[in-house]
């Protein structure tokens, strides 16, 4: 519909900013209320939002405003539904089993997500620009009906509580955080190196077409390519965790984010640029598994959605003041000029976090 940088950047912004925004309170009520209730309820509404916008594009009427706007309501949906969602396996799962579970779950989202989703995707939209919606209509209704049949432990406010107060509830949370050595390096972590990536990846559509020259599938390309390298991830996952700390591996995997930067921005060669994005994946799925099980392991069950939702925050922050920047450098200097900030940035905050980097443990 557009091949503005700006409004570009702008449709990852307004997926980005609602978990920025809304994070926290859907923390608050992870922890305050039932969790499987609040998945059904934030799916519905997401189906609700898709369906609008399959009824838009069928009758020719939708603008990239009115898409931006139901990215922007999806978007919401997706906090309160993803924050409940992410504190189910520590109540169906023993901790001693969770790096198992996160990396089952890792797999399933990098088969289905990154492999299957983006060429199916790609091929859809050359058919016409509803069928994703659609397929995406379908998908979250069967993901309703099967968390519906979720059964949980007892959790929440009991009977007898003293009466809910967000404020309080809120500060908890991040009292928590700050608190805990590990949670709070991996939450500061997370914080400054999407800043970086935030700037780079906001523009990928572009780059892959522009530098790359890899045409309209470009995009789904690459992140299949980031997909396979996440497979490879998860079958040397447990022999790598068996053998390098989590601080040394932590510290490995933010020197391979950053010279991702520098190699995507230096290359106009899919070949080279589709190796990178192979050894990217496989760093994506071994950080995501290992801060998810830190995070699990360490932090209490009545606390899982509000210290999940600090994490939220701190993702979305960098996301949201990264693809902002992105979007000006690209659109002054060139669908590059994002990957050389974001290599430099990363530089500079890998020397100053590479002390603090060390706190990482697996115990509490």
């Amino acid at each position: 519909m557009t091949r503005d940088p700006l409004l570009i950047s702008l449709s990852a912004l307004v997926s980005w900013a609602p978990p920025l925004l809304f994070g926290l309170y859907a923390g608050v009520l992870s922890d305050r209320y039932d969790r499987r209730k609040i998945v059904l309820v934030a799916n519905a509404v997401r189906a609700a939002v898709l369906a609008a916008l399959v009824v838009l594009t069928v009758t020719g009427t939708v603008t990239v405003a009115t898409a931006l706007v139901a990215l922007t309501l999806r978007s919401i949906a997706e906090v309160f539904a993803d924050n409940a969602t992410a504190t189910l396996t520590p109540m169906m799962v023993s901790r001693d089993d969770l790096v198992i579970a996160n990396a089952r779950l890792g797999t399933g989202f990098i088969t289905l997500n990154q492999l299957a989703g983006p060429p199916i995707g790609a091929a859809l939209f050359g058919l016409g620009l509803t069928w994703p919606f659609a397929g995406q209509l379908l998908l979250v209704a069967a993901g309703i009906v099967l968390v519906s049949r979720i059964k949980l432990p007892p959790h929440g406010r009991q009977a007898g509580d003293p009466a809910p107060d967000t404020i309080r509830e809120l500060i908890a949370g991040f009292t928590w955080t700050i608190r805990h050595a590990a949670v709070r390096t991996l939450a500061l972590t997370i914080l400054i190196f999407n800043f970086t990536f935030g700037a780079a990846w906001s523009v990928l559509v572009l780059y892959t077409q522009e530098q790359l020259g890899l045409g309209a599938i470009g995009f789904g390309l690459m992140t299949t390519i980031g997909g396979i390298g996440g497979l490879i991830g998860t079958g040397l996952y447990g022999a790598i965790t068996r053998k390098v700390s989590l601080g040394a591996l932590m510290r490995i995997g933010l020197i391979i984010e950053t010279l991702t930067h520098l190699g995507l921005a230096l290359t106009h060669s899919p070949w080279v640029a589709g190796g990178i994005f192979l050894v990217f994946g496989a760093h994506a799925f071994i950080w995501g598994t290992t801060s998810g099980t830190v995070r699990q392991r360490a932090v209490p069950q009545e606390l899982q959605g509000r210290v999940g939702s600090v994490n939220t925050i701190c993702v979305f922050a960098g996301l949201v003041v990264g693809s902002m920047i992105g979007g000006i450098l690209a659109t002054r200097f060139g669908v590059a000029a994002p990957f050389w900030f974001a290599f430099a940035g990363s530089a500079v905050f890998l020397v100053l976090l590479w002390r603090q980097l060390m706190l990482i443990a697996h115990d509490d």
